[in-house]
């Protein structure tokens, strides 16, 4: 079977741009911020889906969004440099009932997603960063799934669905023990007549049985007292099902058309990956199921009549005529041979034809492997920060910068920057003797005099003052870390006095110094402040003062 290489025509994609709920830290004023504009590695997180699907192929892109983060979206796609660089022009679809709190399988029913959806589609999270060339999972989505074709009871056969996992664990400096992770099932697939070539991804895609976030399944051991409970309907199905609970599901579907029409007739469906994927998976073993779900009505009859004006509706060929190979088939003019004596009379005929599901696949990524490409979801303030340092580190070719260091960056006398780890966006300024190590820092930010950065991410048009050290810290745009008083004059003095060393600091005590925090945008953070694993944020409290630390206790229940 030859292999596509483009994708299907008007095969078009929605880009979610959700609340960032993990990332409140940053995102807790969408209407000026949202998470889809948050920087990883000096680009705005929504220019790497865009890039993505326009490298797959893709032109026909919405991007989903609340109204009120509609109007900050809309206008960095008109002005920031990264977006505009991109030879794609999404549209921006805001809802008018879409919340903040919405769930993606309630988003597919709203009537605006409903009549956006034209044919067979992609869904994509906007905090999607894929090394591996959507071009190559695209392929393996057409191959498996060919146009038209029909069973052997004569229904015609649909296109089914596939998803992305990746696994949690396992890469240096990218895994955390606090990564999410989700349970899935899989069974083989058949094996190709003709073995698929040298790089192919078809090893790694298999057919969903089972998939539920890892809290749910611990809900369902704790239920079955210590056993997870399978329907004995799975096992004798499928006698060989591989389970996994250390990948997760990328947000990543191609979904055919019909799967507009399954999303709307099931209202209770809140989540795309745990109830419309999980959902579908069981049908395809558990006898009845399809049936409550609606899918016969959604696959022989309201699909079909949709279908019509789909522009992906082709006419059924009969792959038999097109075949070299002679087939002698029974003769319609042929006599039934005559039936069995009975003595309960004849047999009623069935009402239904049995429901044939489509399967539902996933390309699985492989864990083993030291070198594999990074497919991630960048959804809380660790991964953000891991991601972008990957990045600056590593630069893969289709995501590379022009410059690790811009040329507008002005660096004063003995400022050091490590250029093999670190991204240095424009105009920004590095002071006397800074030093900075493994980190990325945006645009127009201004670092002061003897100032020490490790593993930090700064937003654009931050402040950071004399003498500051952060290490492990993200700092939102437009933040300020004060610095010591008087250390401009004093730092000055002292490497004036003695060349080639670093100042010995009697006020060591009073430095600025943050660990593993998270700075809030527009936040200031006062000269002296020492701080491990905190996010510094301001916020109202009833008698209306203003409290500037959170503790990682408070935060375990965001």
């Amino acid at each position: 079977m030859p292999h596509a290489t483009l994708p299907t025509p008007n095969l078009q994609a929605l880009i979610l741009c959700g609340p960032g709920i993990s990332l409140n830290t940053f995102t807790s004023n969408p209407s000026d911020l949202p998470k889809a504009l948050l920087p990883v590695a000096n680009r705005p997180m929504v220019w790497y889906p865009l890039n993505w699907l326009y490298r797959t192929g893709i032109t026909d892109i919405t991007l989903i969004t609340p109204p009120e983060s509609a109007g900050p979206l809309e206008s960095a796609l008109a002005t920031n440099p990264a977006l505009t660089a991109l030879k794609v022009r999404p549209e921006v679809l805001a809802p008018r009932h879409l919340l903040q709190t919405t769930g993606t399988g309630e988003l597919l029913r709203l009537p605006e997603v409903q009549a956006c959806v034209r044919g067979d589609f992609v869904v994509v999270p906007c905090d999607f960063v894929c090394e591996v060339e959507g071009t190559r999972v695209l392929q393996q989505w057409m191959t498996l799934n060919p146009l038209s074709s029909s069973t052997s009871m004569g229904q015609k056969k649909r296109k089914g669905g596939m998803a992305i996992f990746y696994p949690t664990h396992g890469l240096e400096g990218i895994s955390t023990k606090k990564d999410e992770s989700d349970f899935l099932a899989t069974v083989p697939i058949a094996k190709p007549a003709v073995p698929a070539p040298a790089g192919s991804l078809r090893e790694g895609v298999e057919e969903v049985v089972l998939n539920m976030p890892t809290d749910t399944l611990n809900d369902k051991v704790e239920e079955g007292k210590g056993f997870l409970r399978l329907r004995q309907s799975l096992m004798e199905r499928h006698g060989r099902v591989k389970m996994r609970m250390k990948h997760r599901d990328a947000g990543v579907y191609f979904f055919p058309f019909w799967v507009k029409a399954f999303a709307a007739r099931n209202e209770k469906f809140d989540s795309i990956s745990e109830d419309l994927l999980g959902w579908w998976a069981k049908a395809g073993w558990q006898e009845g199921l399809g049936e409550k779900l609606g899918l016969r009505e959604v696959l022989e009859g309201e699909a079909k009549g949709e279908e019509m004006e789909s522009p992906e509706a082709e006419d059924e060929i009969d792959v038999t005529q097109l075949s070299s190979t002679k087939v002698s088939w029974p003769s319609s003019s042929q006599q039934p041979a005559p039936p069995f004596a009975s003595r309960v009379g004849p047999l009623a005929p069935p009402s239904h034809s049995p429901l044939t599901i489509p399967p539902l696949l996933a390309y699985i990524q492989p864990a083993a492997e030291s070198s594999i490409p990074l497919i991630r979801r960048v959804d809380t303030t660790p991964q953000l920060l891991t991601i972008s340092l990957h990045l600056a580190k590593t630069q893969p070719p289709s995501l590379a910068h022009d410059s690790k260091i811009h040329p507008s960056a002005t660096l004063e006398q003995q400022a050091r920057v490590s250029q093999e780890d670190c991204l240095v966006g424009e105009n920004v300024k590095l002071g006397f003797r800074s030093n900075v190590k493994e980190s990325v820092i945006g645009a127009n930010c201004e670092i002061g005099r003897n100032v020490r950065l490790t593993r930090c991410l700064l937003m654009e048009g931050c402040v950071v003052g004399d003498g500051v050290v952060m290490s492990g810290c993200v700092v939102g745009r437009r933040a300020r870390v004060e610095g010591m008083k008087g250390a401009a004059t004093e730092f000055a003095t002292r490497a004036g006095e003695k060349k080639g060393k670093a100042p010995a600091d009697d006020n060591e005590d009073e430095r600025t110094k943050l660990t593993d925090c998270e700075v809030a945008p527009n936040y200031v953070v006062e000269a002296g402040t020492e701080a491990k694993g905190e996010k510094l944020m301001g916020f109202d409290t009833e008698g209306g003062e203003d409290l500037g630390m959170e503790g990682e206790d408070e935060d375990a229940e965001d």
